[in-house]
């Protein structure tokens, strides 16, 4: 009778899974592994908000997109005063008005800082 499929190549004799290996143990090894990547503990424990605290800011974010974020949020603001100032009138309108100056600096100021941070 002729055999269709060759025989299976003899093992490697420098392989290290031999005989002499403990199955035990290379599986331990691999639930390790797969825990590090896909069931990673927290390395340092979270702290509970403060009482009344609402929003919270991710610990490890780098100063350049804190502030993007703070020149984006208030260019946010200026723009919602602006709209509202104009559709008031007196008092109100000049309070507003006010309100959107420190805006309008804050963003300046915030502005001045991400240019230091990361000059272009």
């Amino acid at each position: 009778m002729f055999k269709i499929t060759p025989n299976p190549p003899a093992a490697d004799p420098n392989s290290p899974y031999l005989d002499g290996l403990n199955a035990k143990k290379l599986d331990e090894a691999a639930k390790r592994a797969l825990d590090y990547y896909l069931a990673p503990k927290p390395e340092k424990p979270e702290e509970p908000p403060q009482p009344g605290q609402l929003f919270t800011v991710v610990k490890d974010m780098d100063n350049e997109c804190l502030l993007a974020n703070l020149s984006e949020t208030l260019a946010s603001a200026d723009a919602m005063v602006s709209t509202l100032a104009f559709d008031l009138d007196g008092a109100h309108r000049h309070f507003l008005l006010g309100i959107q100056q420190l805006i309008e600096l804050s963003s300046l100021l915030a502005n001045r800082v991400l240019n230091n941070v990361d000059p272009r």
